[in-house]
Parts: C-alpha cells; sequence; structure tokens
C-alpha cells in the first residue's frame, strides 16, 4: 500500500512539474469605457462598463498583437 501510495505522489508530482513547465503568463486585451470612451489594458474583464475593443496583446501597452493564438 506505501508503494501505490509513493508511486501516486511521484505521479502527481511530475504532472505539476510538468504544468508549471508550460505556463505562460495571459494575454492582455484592450478595453473601452461605456461612460467616457476612456480605453484601458488588462488580463483580465474590468466588468459591466467596459468593452473588450482588441488583443490579445503581448505586453501591457497593448502594442504587441500576438499573432498566433
Amino acid at each position: 500500500m506505501k508503494r501505490h501510495l509513493a508511486i501516486l505522489l511521484l505521479a502527481a508530482m511530475a504532472a505539476l512539474a510538468a504544468g508549471i513547465a508550460t505556463a505562460r503568463p495571459a494575454w492582455w486585451y484592450l478595453y473601452q469605457s461605456r461612460v467616457d470612451g476612456q480605453r484601458a489594458c488588462s488580463q483580465t474583464p474590468l466588468g459591466e462598463g467596459w468593452v473588450q475593443m482588441a488583443g490579445p496583446f503581448k505586453d501591457a501597452h497593448c502594442e504587441k498583437l500576438v499573432r498566433n493564438k
């Protein structure tokens, strides 16, 4: 039983390590306010008062457009 638990734990650690190794930062999107037209670059939706205008981008200034998703 201890051997099965050790193998299971080792497999779980290997799967976790593989996931961490392939992780990448989230993409950025350009949003525009419905209220006053201001624009903001964000990795997460800003709320109901904002409309996604463009993206995804590689940088926080929303200048480097991602070519292939």
